[in-house]
């Protein structure tokens, strides 16, 4: 079997036509949907980046894997100590690996490994291309590596070839060339005037006043912003549609460039024969929870993400999968249609016989963790999310919350106080969860604890006291004071 995975960074689902967004944003990978599966629950289990294609790639949760930061201890695989052989778990178990023993030849055109020091990810792949900008690369720097493998490569039989794209991530740094394709095209209905006046006044990184963080020019990676020319402020309306245009243009160019891979298929005279796969590593909030261009809860815009499978063979193409899946779910599908064997320490559970007869076999509910911009778990069943915060991150989010994400997808109205049996619900499927992996795990540890005790969430340690300062200079002292209240020992 050949196999193309295209995994673009920060993508969320919504923001592409043929999950039903207004936008023209993505046409190749629209008309890619219509001759294949769509996905429309599928979710990562750890946010962010470096814990969900940890996730993924080794097909355990970070409950078990011990990733689930992005710095600090957990943002390491538990140690193996005495019971590591010659290999460790990550080569013998993980998912390339798992191609490989079916007889797959595997390949990574991404800079993932290196931004995030992520050297387990790099398991069982035989070769491994790195355009070096620690993802900073823009489709123009990835899609050369990617056509020069498949002019070598495409013809030979059972490979797997994994193109990561990272453009819609922020900062925004599309080619000017490209121009504003959207210009003359609306927000998305939600994003009204009013909307936005309750997200400026207030408060939280990457929030309107502070979209590139916490507004504090001391930090190097903020000063780094500044270099491509994105808004110090979403100040008003025209700033918010500037911010979503250049997401959407990202995308846009990013299906240009899936459109330049999917022809190289066709003249390399394959494309009818691969399995070509579209996803990301998660979503990303552009203003739900007065989150902007960032990735920092455990919700269902951070943790839904696009999957996108055009197999070789009928498997009703054009079908909607509406089930609840885990991506290392699809990622075990992937190794039994490969001829493989899924292995026994995964989380990921194969759904191989109902996705061949264009059936739905499903998870009951699902259970997400964010822990490098706040300390959560979220669960996801029926019609509803619920998230539990055990550190906010200094964002304005209750300890508790509920959401009908059929009915209110941006998450814009709390049913935790009118639904208390749903909360009881969701709590009681979280505690269910927590005893399978207290059960099923391989360490004595629940690496978000470990994550509180040292600090927190990585990305907000340190960070309260010259937040709070800014807060009082802005104008927004209740805010200040929320949070001095509930972190009385991080305030400084």
């Amino acid at each position: 079997m050949r196999i193309l995975y295209i995994d673009i960074d920060s993508l969320r689902p919504d923001h592409l036509g043929c999950y039903g967004y207004h936008r023209d944003t993505s046409p190749a990978i629209d008309a890619l949907a219509t001759q294949g599966v769509r996905f429309d629950n599928c979710y990562i289990s750890d946010a962010p980046c470096l814990p969900s294609r940890t996730a993924l790639w080794s097909g355990r949760c970070g409950f078990h894997t011990g990733v689930v930061n992005h710095g600090g201890t957990a943002a390491q695989p538990f140690i193996e100590g005495a019971r590591r052989g010659f290999s460790d778990t990550f080569r013998l178990t993980s998912w390339m690996s798992a191609l490989r023993d079916a007889g797959h030849r595997t390949a990574t055109v991404s800079s993932f490994g290196e931004r995030h020091a992520a050297w387990h990810w790099y398991a069982g792949y035989n070769e491994i291309y790195n355009p070096g900008k620690w993802g900073m690369d823009i489709a123009d720097d990835v899609t050369p590596y990617a056509l020069h493998w498949l002019e070598r490569n495409a013809q030979v039989e059972n490979w797997f070839l994994h193109v990561n794209y990272w453009d819609p991530h922020t900062p925004f740094r599309t080619p000017e060339a490209l121009g504003n394709p959207f210009a003359d095209d609306p927000l998305p209905g939600w994003l009204t005037e009013a909307a936005w006046q309750r997200m400026w006044d207030g408060f939280g990184p990457h929030s309107p006043q502070e979209p590139h963080g916490f507004g504090d020019a001391t930090l190097p990676h903020e000063q780094f912003y500044k270099q491509f020319h994105n808004p110090d402020q979403i100040d008003g309306p025209e700033a918010m549609k500037w911010w979503i245009d250049r997401y959407d243009t990202a995308i846009r160019y990013v299906d240009m460039h899936v459109s330049r891979l999917l022809d190289a298929l066709a003249e390399h005279g394959v494309l009818d024969e691969t399995m070509v796969i579209i996803s990301a590593d998660h979503g990303e909030n552009q203003g739900e929870l007065n989150i902007w261009g960032d990735h920092q809860t455990a919700d269902a815009i951070t943790c839904r993400v696009p999957l996108i499978v055009r197999a070789p063979g009928a498997y009703n193409p054009g079908r909607v999968d509406a089930a609840l899946h885990y991506h290392f779910d699809w990622a075990a599908t992937l190794i039994e249609l490969a001829g493989g064997r899924v292995p026994g320490n995964w989380d990921g559970r194969a759904f191989t016989d109902a996705f061949q007869a264009g059936e739905e076999a499903g998870r009951a509910y699902l259970v997400t963790s964010q822990q490098t911009w706040s300390c959560q778990r979220g669960v996801r069943f029926d019609d509803y999310m619920l998230l539990r915060t055990y550190h906010d991150g200094y964002k304005e989010i209750d300890p508790v919350m509920l959401w009908n994400v059929a009915q209110d997808p941006h998450e814009q109205y709390n049913l935790a106080d009118t639904h208390p049996e749903l909360v009881q619900k969701g709590l009681s499927l979280l505690a269910e969860w927590y005893g399978e992996m207290a059960l099923t795990g391989s360490n004595d540890v629940d690496p978000m604890l470990t994550v509180l005790r040292e600090g927190g969430p990585f990305h907000t340690r340190g960070m309260l006291p010259n937040y709070l300062a800014r807060l009082r200079a802005t104008g927004r002292d209740q805010h200040a004071d929320r949070l001095m209240r509930l972190h009385p020992h991080a305030a400084g």
